[in-house]
């Protein structure tokens, strides 16, 4: 019998343009894959084919801590090919929260950092053993923190068992959810920024009289509010949460015309007390 060759693709080499879309399986090689421990991965066999290393996670407000997860895990193996899932806004909607970016723009994100060899979109939630099959996945990289969602307490549980699973490690302090909690706790600061760089009250979805207030204020207490012993930026880091799926916060009461309430399932009371990462305790 003939012996196959890998023509499974090769990690990128140049960075002057961004990481591919899968398409249906951006793999399709068929020579057998073998099932790989991470001693051999490590030591840099196969030699004919990189190590296919997935990470996935929701990755809203692209940040430093997205960043170097994928960074550990484009640099687990010598020659490791980094696959990265990035949910869709309905699954992620479900089980975890509201978003501040949209699914596109969290996959264009995804596709300029320059560890990322491929994009997957709409990922699942749960990796099943013929999602890891198809795309030919070997190892699957996250922090090592049990992520309770979507009625298990851990989705990557069976990964581990099947020892499939490389963890990373976090970033303390900084989070998804933290960026979101600052804007939120001095919300006026904000407002009053840009309303001073020409974004109208309707855009920022405040009422006449809030605009009218927030200008009067803006001189005096901006120049405090963004002063070095102030500044909402060097305020202390929240202590990350080990669950998957805080809950976004609620928008302050003064806020007037708010934004409709984001989607919620029945699971969602708990899923989204329940990371990926971006979990955005969440670095997911």
């Amino acid at each position: 019998m003939e012996e196959l060759e890998h023509t499974c693709p090769h990690p990128r080499t140049t960075l002057i343009e961004p990481a591919i879309f899968a398409r249906e399986t951006s793999c399709d090689c068929r020579a057998p894959h073998e099932k790989l421990t991470i001693e051999q991965a490590r030591r840099g066999t196969p030699v004919d084919r990189p190590v296919r290393v997935y990470a996935d996670g929701i990755f809203d407000l692209f940040h430093s801590g997205h960043a170097r997860a994928l960074m550990q895990a484009k640099n687990l193996f010598p020659n490791t090919y980094l696959l990265v899932g990035v949910c869709s806004d309905e699954l992620t909607h479900k089980y975890k929260g509201f978003t501040v970016m949209t699914e596109q723009e969290r996959y264009e994100a995804l596709r300029h950092c320059r560890y990322v060899d491929e994009v997957l979109r709409d990922a699942p939630w749960t990796l099943t053993p013929k999602f890891l099959d198809k795309h030919k996945i070997d190892f699957v990289a996250h922090d090592d923190i049990p992520y309770s969602s979507a009625g298990s307490e851990d989705v990557y549980k069976h990964i581990k068992e099947a020892g499939m699973f490389v963890p990373t490690q976090r970033t303390e302090g900084i989070s998804t959810s933290d960026i979101i909690t600052r804007i939120v706790r001095d919300y006026d600061v904000y407002a009053r920024r840009n309303l001073q760089r020409g974004y109208t009250a309707k855009e920022l979805n405040v009422s006449y009289i809030n605009k009218q207030v927030l200008q009067e204020r803006s001189g005096r207490m901006l120049s405090y509010a963004l002063s070095p012993r102030e500044s909402p930026c060097n305020s202390p880091p929240r202590e990350l949460s080990p669950l998957r799926s805080p809950s976004p916060p609620s928008p302050p009461a003064r806020w007037h015309n708010a934004r409709p309430s984001p989607p919620t399932s029945p699971k969602g009371a708990s899923a989204s007390m329940s990371s990926m990462s971006e979990g955005d305790e969440d670095e997911n």
